[in-house]
């Protein structure tokens, strides 16, 4: 039942801040995967074998002669269907003919044959709801704009729900017929007239006949994505609220996971410890205490900004304002008087209670040396610029674990790469077609050092840099610990401060409030110069 604030008021009852009505809040969360990737003839791949794959089933490919059987796959895969255009055949509805006449078109050696997409299904989602989510998802993204897609949606009962979606990456003209990629496009001069080159060629250029390789569409099929699950999560009534960008770019300071990939997952779920996982699992214990503080710390900047300004209305002159301990005194005194028809029991009890809290906010003050706002104000800004120092520490030693992973896999798998040069054509091809996971995290690895300018021998100085920078870190967070910065006795102050503050804004009681402060101001001016006790004055 919501409370009516006017009505309150108007029978001079105070309201605390926790009595006002709870704005229901939207928590974000992170997809954990969403990948779009080519199958390309180059790097061995087939259309057929994807669909086989992803479908669960068995399937025979024209160009090689093979069949591809996934049947044991079979199990796993809850929904799968092809969505068609409508210029497409009708024929092309069966998934061995659609990708064997995809393949046949490609006549090149390194042709694009697929679009791939793996998508992981929201769990907060009704399993039965997937298929319909997928559908409408391709038919709004993919088929809208031309494509064929192949859809399989797989679920082990591992939590891991997720769908597979292959796309045909040539448009269709209305016989059906597929169309070429690109098409080539004279040069004209100013006049409109074709270019002749010194060879007696025409000058010109190819043209993509579609866009569906611009990058901007790996963007926007990501927030759409985005977009229609929140729109479900909305009809249902499910406060989370999906966001895939990254959390750079959300604003956020989290760092961010690494994706453990199969194997590691599947030895994490047996209880073994990994590399990968005892790193995210640091990572997040990090995010979780980092994006406690720095929250804390802006909360505090927004609420000591509030507070001077209600004080400074309250008292025309700053010296005049009471101290956190005076308004404290002030908050116990008040819960006090509220229990003026309590039973002697209840008051006692209620008092005692009282007693152990006051004795602990002022022993957290005695300890900080925290007694005014002025001094919240120093705490944050000592505090910052660790908070500041974490993150960017952080992000250095994040960067450094991608590096030295990668080193590593470098050298793990050199020996596969090594191996699968070796021999006949048909003895190299299945030997890559076996390993094809670790040849293609090996030549990502490879690609990743040379962007960066990295060798193996550099790993001893990565490690001793990430070590380093480690225990700067665990050094600064003992600092912040140290320092006090206990957000539940803050919590507390807190509550103590803006219960007295609104107290003070209810005409009826202002005086009351103002009469009470004053009081321990008073109190406080004729103990300055005597010996208090443990440096604080306090009137309990």
């Amino acid at each position: 039942m919501l409370l009516d604030s006017r009505k309150l008021e108007s029978q001079g009852a105070a309201l605390r801040p926790s009595d006002y009505p709870k704005r229901k809040k939207v928590r974000r969360i992170s997809c954990p995967h969403f990948s779009i990737s080519l199958r390309q003839r180059s790097k061995r791949q087939s259309a057929v074998a994807g669909a086989a794959y992803q479908s669960g089933e068995k399937l025979f490919s024209e160009f090689d002669g093979r069949t591809k059987n996934y049947c044991h796959k079979a199990s796993e895969v809850v929904a799968k269907g092809i969505l068609l255009p409508a210029n497409a055949p009708s024929a092309y509805a069966d998934r061995q003919t659609l990708w064997n006449a995809a393949e046949k078109v490609e006549g090149q050696w390194n042709s694009q044959l697929a679009r791939g997409v793996i998508i992981a299904l929201p769990r907060q989602l009704q399993k039965s709801e997937y298929e319909a989510l997928i559908r409408d998802y391709c038919r709004e993204q993919f088929v809208s704009r031309g494509m064929i897609a192949d859809f399989a949606i797989h679920d082990k009962g591992d939590g891991n729900p997720h769908a597979h979606i292959l796309l045909t990456v040539r448009a269709i003209d209305e016989n059906g017929k597929w169309l070429p990629k690109a098409r080539k496009v004279y040069d004209l001069d100013k006049d409109g007239n074709r270019i002749r080159l010194p060879s007696g060629e025409w000058k010109s250029h190819k043209e993509n006949t579609v866009d569906w390789n611009d990058k901007k569409y790996a963007e926007i099929w990501r927030a759409e994505w985005a977009k229609t699950v929140n729109c479900c999560f909305e009809k249902h009534g499910i406060s989370e609220r999906l966001d895939l960008r990254s959390f750079e770019r959300q604003g956020k300071d989290a760092l961010p996971t690494v994706h453990l990939g199969p194997a590691v997952a599947h030895m994490e779920q047996k209880g073994v410890a990994t590399e990968i996982g005892d790193y995210n699992r640091q990572i997040k214990a990090h995010n979780a205490t980092f994006t406690a503080a720095k929250r804390m710390l802006a909360a505090l900047k927004e609420w000591l900004a509030e507070t001077a300004e209600k004080l400074a209305a309250l008292f025309a002159k700053e010296q005049e304002q009471p101290s956190l301990l005076d308004i404290v005194n002030a908050y116990f005194d008040l819960r006090k008087d509220e229990r003026y028809d309590w039973n002697e029991y209840a008051k006692r009890k209620g008092s005692f209670v009282d007693l152990k809290q006051f004795a602990r906010i002022v022993a957290w003050m005695r300890e900080t040396g925290i007694t005014t706002l002025k001094d919240f104000n120093a705490m944050m800004e000592t505090e910052q610029p660790i908070v500041d120092k974490i993150k960017a520490n952080e992000n250095e030693i994040a960067k450094l674990e991608k590096e030295i992973r990668k080193i590593d896999a470098y050298v793990r798998l050199k020996p596969i790469a090594e191996q699968s040069k070796r021999g006949f054509r048909f003895t190299r091809e299945k030997y890559a077609e076996a390993h094809k996971s670790e040849l293609g995290e090996y030549h990502k690895a490879i690609r990743y050092l040379k962007a960066n300018g990295i060798v193996p021998a550099d790993r001893k100085k990565l490690v001793s840099k990430r070590k380093t920078l480690q225990e700067e870190n665990e050094r600064l967070r003992a600092e912040l610990q140290t320092a006090g910065l206990d957000s539940e006795m803050i919590r507390q102050i807190r509550r103590c401060v803006d219960t007295v503050l609104h107290e003070a804004d209810i005409p009826e009681k202002k005086e009351g409030v103002l009469a009470k402060l004053k009081q321990y101001e008073a109190a406080a001016a004729e103990q300055k110069g005597k010996p208090a006790r443990d440096g604080l004055s306090f009137q309990r």
